[in-house]
């Protein structure tokens, strides 16, 4: 399959393509040069000139806190009044039937709606759409009653039904799903209002209004509430809305709650008298000062939009065009034994801009029919600066309804671990959630051709199948150690133990690797090199005699108040009472971090890694971390428990054979890519001699010296591999040539990990092992 642009370019443009947006690119949005943006339905993108007006006009302007008849102020007030019109008349709103009340984003315009129904007093029921997002969701918690309709035909019933007359109720459904991108009828509001007594209408407008325009000009069919999130439309400001219907504002007076701003006299102490105002809608429902600044801004953003697109039909069809391509594109990529690379979710057909929004969900599946785990996706696109979204996608309806997951298998998985956006995407052979590609205003037909050739590059298999993992037979020289590493602060640079200090094995493996780690200041979680690669450079070195681990900054250039660092050793009950204990989390863990509250300490690491950080102890007694799940089986499990760890990812100890990073730089140089470095993949030990290329993969234990280990299974790998350890600058490689050469079970990996076995008579099962050391191999069954 290899379609031209100018034949895709051609279909898009007769769907409705606007070929001007390529144009704009350039000087609108240099922030996409070199990258494929995918995920406007989660946030759309701004443009350079709307930032420029914006600032101007604070440049220009004096604009103060609107709660005060200061001519400043008065002005804010103004300019928002305005607004607040522009805001209707966008979406053909008469400000006689509707008000605009602003708020932080679309959940929060929910949350408003939700206060004044929970303060009924015999509660409110509840029915919601199984398209409706998260947050939609999340309002059956506070009902007396709740029901999920699973399909149209469900609510027609229900509109068809005789009229419940038992009090409140309130229905919610999107607009547009944010997972298929289906549009759902929006004549279900006034059909409500007329069939339903008592039954107000709520509508996640969202997903929608990111291209296509919502129409309220018929107040007698629109819906009672409407949130959406401007940040959606515009990319900036980051500011919602909740759009109400004057004639049903009524119920929203009964809400409890009151803030700054929104009552004209309140009594503090000696009675709990308090009058609200009742000019409109957002007079009592705009608690404290507005965020006015953002609502100044999006003024700025309705005009940029309108420069740059003209009206929102135009950006519908052109948005559309594009997904309608691209929706033929990804059903008709095959393997070469004709299976279907892509799993497309929807149950539209991708013919009418009328039912279909510009979203494709979908997972990918192998020749041999085995998913291709969403994860990995995003970790190679993410190498390829493609941005996409992965995972559960904030609404659950989809993922069982089209996934297919069962709500037992969904608690299970979590029982079994699985969080949202953590690795574990495919479990009991179903995906645990989705890829999804959104496309907007601003996107092109380039960002379909790098999204197909990304997908035809990585995963699609034109050949006959052949086995994951290369192996080549062993050769008869013998196996020594190459280097021994360790790692003193997780994600930091590596020890190199020299070759003649013989070094010690405990149950967590080799002695102070990966005891400490960096901690975000603002979050208490541990950062790595993935999201920091400055952290690359940071270099720790372990001094025995001193007792001392001594810290200093690689090819330090950046300015400290003091070039070198050092940290005891030791971790007694005097030095551990100068430690304050916090929580923190490690690679999706909760643990009990040991931080480092020093002021030099604070300045130091944040001087290295350029964010607030500081250091952290996690003791390998602690015990609280055993490898993952994934590595061994119940046998290995019954046999040796499971191995403690520190605060390594997945296991005690890591091996990387040479041959193996000489076979993968090969591979490299024949494409013209960048040859890795070993230390790129943080292995605590590297082997050289012996076998062939991988031949660890079929290792089932290992002697080092005196020393025996078992393999527990093989080194998973992300994108942190791309960092140069020497220079903390991202590459491509080796992780590109890894995802095509080195995937097995849909995982990328390289090297393996392993555990010390203890001897009986060594206490605590102490070991040393040292450079230069011979190495010797056992292969599973023997």
């Amino acid at each position: 399959m290899d379609p031209s642009r100018d034949s895709i370019l051609q279909g898009a443009v007769s769907l409705g393509y606007n070929p001007h947006v390529e144009e704009l690119r350039t000087t609108e949005y240099p922030q996409l040069k070199d990258i494929t943006y995918l995920d406007h339905a989660g946030t759309t993108l701004y443009a350079t000139s709307l930032i420029h007006a914006f600032s101007s006009d604070l440049c220009s302007n004096i604009y103060g806190n609107p709660h005060s008849p200061s001519p400043s102020s008065q002005q804010t007030t103004k300019r928002i009044d305005d607004i607040r019109l522009r805001v209707l008349r966008l979406f053909n709103a008469d400000p006689e039937e509707f008000d605009v009340v602003f708020c932080a984003n679309a959940t929060a315009g929910m949350k408003l709606v939700l206060e004044a129904f929970t303060a009924q007093p015999e509660g409110f029921r509840y029915r919601y759409h199984i398209d409706a997002h998260t947050s939609l969701v999340g309002i059956r918690e506070l009902a007396k009653e709740a029901t999920c309709y699973t399909s149209d035909a469900e609510v027609e019933l229900w509109l068809r039904s005789p009229c419940e007359d038992d009090g409140v109720g309130l229905f919610g459904w999107p607009a547009q799903s944010n997972f298929t991108g289906r549009r759902l009828p929006q004549d279900w509001a006034g059909r409500v209002r007329k069939a339903q007594s008592g039954w107000y209408s709520l509508l996640d407008a969202a997903a929608l209004v990111t291209t296509s325009l919502l129409n309220l000009r018929d107040s007698e069919t629109a819906p009672d509430f409407t949130v959406l999130s401007f940040y959606k439309m515009f990319g900036f400001p980051d500011l919602g809305a909740l759009i109400v219907r004057r004639a049903s504002a009524g119920i929203l007076k009964t809400r409890g709650y009151f803030g700054g701003g929104t009552v004209d006299a309140v009594v503090g102490c000696g009675g709990s008298f308090n009058a609200r105002k009742e000019d409109s809608p957002h007079s009592h429902l705009e608690d404290g000062t507005s965020a006015f600044h953002s609502i100044l801004a999006l003024d700025a953003a309705i005009t940029t939009h309108e420069r740059l697109y003209g009206d929102y039909g135009t950006i519908s069809r052109h948005a559309f065009s594009l997904v309608a391509i691209m929706y033929d594109l990804l059903s008709n990529l095959r393997h070469g034994n004709g299976r279907k690379l892509c799993q497309i979710y929807s149950s539209s057909d991708y013919k009418s801009p009328l039912t279909q929004g510009p979203i494709i969900a979908f997972n990918m599946q192998r020749a041999d029919g085995t998913w291709v785990g969403y994860a990995e996706v995003e970790k190679l696109a993410s190498v390829k600066n493609i941005h996409l979204r992965t995972g559960g996608l904030c609404n659950p309806g989809g993922i069982e309804q089209h996934v297919g997951l069962a709500a037992w298998e969904i608690e299970q998985n979590y029982l079994s671990g699985h969080r949202c956006w953590d690795d574990q995407d495919v479990m009991r052979g179903k995906p645990t959630g989705a890829i999804r590609i959104s496309l907007g205003a601003m996107s092109t037909v380039n960002d379909l051709l790098v999204f197909l050739r990304f997908l035809e590059e990585f995963y699609v298999d034109h050949t006959t199948p052949t086995p994951a993992v290369a192996r080549q037979p062993s050769a008869s020289a013998a196996l020594t150690v190459e280097n021994l590493t360790i790692y003193p602060i997780k994600s930091c640079g590596g020890y190199s133990i020299p070759a003649s200090q013989p070094w010690e094995l405990r149950p967590h493996g080799l002695a102070w690797d990966r005891e400490w780690c960096l901690v975000h200041l603002g979050t208490g979680a541990a950062i790595d090199q993935k999201r920091y690669p400055r952290m690359a450079l940071i270099r720790p070195s372990v001094d025995l005699k001193t007792g001392m681990l001594h810290i200093t900054i690689h090819n330090h250039t950046a300015p400290s108040s003091s070039p070198q660092l050092s940290i005891p050793l030791s971790c007694t009950p005097e030095e551990l009472h100068t430690l304050h204990p916090s929580p923190s989390r490690v690679c999706g863990d909760k643990i009990t971090a040991l931080t480092y509250s020093a002021q030099h300490i604070v300045d130091f690491f944040t001087a290295a890694v350029g964010v607030p950080c500081t250091l952290a102890r996690f003791p390998a007694t602690s015990g609280q971390r055993h490898f993952k799940p994934h590595l061994g089986g119940a046998a290995k499990a019954e046999a040796g428990g499971e191995a403690p760890i520190g605060l390594s990812n997945e296991s005690p100890i890591l091996l990387v054979h040479r041959a193996s990073v000489d076979a993968l730089n090969a591979a490299i140089l024949c494409t013209g890519g960048k040859a890795a470095r070993a230390d790129v993949f943080r292995a605590n030990i590297v082997v050289r001699g012996g076998a062939g290329a991988y031949a660890e993969d079929r290792w089932a234990h290992v002697k080092v010296g005196g020393e025996f280990f078992e393999v527990l299974g093989a080194c998973r790998r992300c994108h942190m591999v791309c960092v140069d350890q020497e220079t903390a600058v991202k590459n491509e490689e080796p992780y590109v040539t890894l995802a095509k050469s080195r995937r097995v079970g849909g995982r990328v990996v390289f090297g393996v990990h392993m555990k010390h076995l203890a001897v009986e008579g060594k206490a605590g099962g102490v070991g040393l092992v040292r450079v230069g050391e011979a190495v010797k191999v056992w292969e599973g069954g023997e």
